[in-house]
């Protein structure tokens, strides 16, 4: 017998004031507290979905994600949170989820402080009690968002460094202010100095690579302070992390604040202002770099500036990787494929390993017609998709007229036809062909949703088979429905890692050629 699902789903942002009545531990034995009065519990499963750090004001949150995806597979039968804004505070979503999504998919929600729960409403949705509550939440946010944002600014001109994490060369100090890093901040006069005297962005990468100077990502690891993946890099330094600190005025003790805006509270997308929107601070803390060096380096550096420029288009753009340090391959020329990552040095096993770009077209076309096999056996699939559904069709009917049985047996006790002792006898005896049937009937569900996932893989197979047979090169369409990405090594060898990995009829999804 299934068990009754109940998800626990909390939530605690920054724009909260987080007081013990929001701590994620008390919200934690809040809702265990509820779930436990329910009937279902001694039957039931709980869920937790943990969203720590996540606004409210979109659903954009790695565990709401979760638990609404396993509501649409029908895996969840009520969801309980602390209120209706820790759901979230966007009133148009919120709404739209609690009156639309979940009374389609059965799940009952829980708002365990605003007393409400869609059981007790019998379809509707709320009363304008709940409305209003979404929309107060909603103005409650964007409130302390626009004062949050105050307060930011003001630390900022009072000379406090706001961001997590301070530039390369600098640290945060006791007061909280921005103070240089002379463990690295040699480093950065340094790239300020070759980049003076003329030295384009790869020749510095190439000269602090050789130097053994670690980039800025591990240095920060070396230093307890992990924020980024460095795995790939392996001390070479890239192009662009130097144009970009030698056209930063932080370096030189201006701090600029304001460059960007979201597009609307709660979103993640950003958008760069004005520059006459941008606050300048002069002076907001110690130079690295004097002005005179600073411009000099500007002034010197090879900057590549395409105004009119146009993207390139290919087959496999975005596509080939390398296969000894796993950095994207760069197209030179519009012909060739090679490593820029490994351009630093000679001792990269990479180093010098190119590709045309036709060729591994090619290559990678005949390796999928090689590998391809036939899709075999549709017919015979469908004929068992419809004999199971058949099945499938006479336990519902099974299940219906046990139903009947059972209403029958009820409408005959209460016109006195039989009495109180025969028929709890006879319900008993319904009540276990009814739980019988009902787990024959789960099993035949689960077997004709399996046979008809496995139909639908063959036919999409046999439609790449039909498509790989009806052309003679490498199109886009079977790009995008095979190819994740094409990793080129040393000695004309590529391995390609495939979307679906049983379309091959294979459980591996790379493959060499």
């Amino acid at each position: 017998m299934r068990k009754y699902v109940i998800a626990l789903y909390i939530r605690l942002s920054v724009e909260d004031i987080k007081t013990e009545s929001l701590s994620i531990p008390n919200q934690r034995l809040i809702l265990r507290e509820k779930a436990m009065s329910l009937p279902e519990w001694d039957n039931g499963e709980v869920l937790e979905f943990v969203d720590n750090g996540h606004t409210g004001t979109n659903f954009e949150r790695p565990a709401v994600q979760e638990l609404l995806t396993m509501v649409q597979a029908g895996s969840i039968d009520c969801i309980i949170v602390k209120d209706l804004s820790r759901f979230g505070r966007n009133s148009i979503e919120t709404g739209y989820f609690i009156e639309r999504v979940f009374p389609l998919y059965h799940t009952r929600f829980i708002s365990v402080s605003d007393d409400f729960d869609t059981v007790n409403f019998k379809g509707d949705t709320g009363g304008i009690d709940v409305a209003f509550k979404y929309l107060i939440s909603e103005c409650y946010s964007r409130d302390m968002s626009m004062k949050t944002k105050s307060a930011k600014y003001a630390k900022m001109r009072r000379g406090e460094y706001q961001s997590v994490i301070c530039p390369y060369g600098y640290r945060k100090s006791a007061d909280g202010r921005m103070e240089p890093d002379e463990n690295a901040a040699g480093n950065v006069r340094l790239i300020f100095e070759w980049a003076a005297e003329g030295n384009t962005a790869a020749e510095i990468t190439r000269k602090l690579y050789a130097l053994h100077i670690p980039t800025p990502g591990e240095y920060r690891r070396d230093n307890g302070k992990d924020h980024y993946n460095v795995s790939r890099t392996h001390g070479v330094w890239s192009s662009s992390t130097v144009l970009r600190m030698l056209e930063d005025q932080r370096y030189i003790g201006t701090y600029i604040i304001g460059k960007r805006k979201v597009q609307e509270i709660g979103s993640r997308c950003m958008k760069l202002k004005d520059e006459s929107e941008w606050f300048k601070i002069p002076d907001h803390h110690s130079a690295i770099v004097s002005k005179e060096l600073f411009e000099q380096a500007n002034t010197s550096i090879k900057r590549f500036s395409l105004p009119n420029k146009k993207r390139r288009d290919y087959l496999l753009r975005g596509k080939v990787f390398c296969g000894c340090c796993d950095h994207a391959m760069s197209l030179r020329n519009g012909a060739w494929f090679y490593c820029r990552h490994s351009e630093v040095s000679e001792s990269f096993p990479c180093h010098g390993v190119r590709v045309k770009m036709a060729d591994l077209e090619q290559v990678v076309f005949e390796t999928i017609r090689a590998q391809m096999c036939p899709a075999l056996g549709i017919d015979g699939s469908k004929d068992k998709l419809d004999l199971q559904t058949v099945q499938q069709a006479e336990h519902e009917d099974k299940l219906r007229a046990i139903q009947d049985s059972k209403r029958q047996l009820y409408e005959r006790y209460a016109l006195g036809e039989i009495d109180l002792e025969t028929y709890r006898s006879q319900k008993a005896v319904y009540d276990a062909e009814l739980v019988q049937a009902k787990n024959v009937h789960a099993a035949i569900t689960a077997q004709t949703k399996q046979i008809q996932s496995d139909y639908e893989a063959r036919l999409k197979q046999r439609e790449i088979v039909q498509e790989v047979g009806s052309t003679d090169v490498l199109t886009q369409s079977l790009i995008d429905r095979l190819i994740n990405r094409v990793y080129v090594f040393p000695g004309d060898r590529i391995e390609i890692e495939y979307v679906t990995q049983d379309f091959l009829g294979t459980e591996k999804s790379g493959k060499e050629a």
